[in-house]
């Protein structure tokens, strides 16, 4: 894919954080603490291309069933 809309849900994830990082401002300007928050906000938000469920919930799913095994 060569066009944004090509890359529906990278630009889905672009309009994320742009909710807390502006475009054209650094993220350089923001503390670690800031990120660390944003990046936790996303992944405890349910996605619909996920079946509603959060990246955390099936990152942590994976985890289970590398560890059971």
């Amino acid at each position: 894919p060569y066009a944004s809309f090509e890359r529906g849900t990278n630009e889905m994830h672009n309009g994320i954080v742009r909710r807390f990082i502006p475009k054209g401002k650094s993220i350089n300007d923001y503390k670690e603490e800031d990120i660390e928050f944003i990046e936790s906000w996303m992944n405890s938000l349910p996605r619909k291309i996920l079946n509603y469920k959060t990246p955390e919930e099936l990152f942590d799913d994976q985890l289970d069933l590398i560890y059971a095994s």
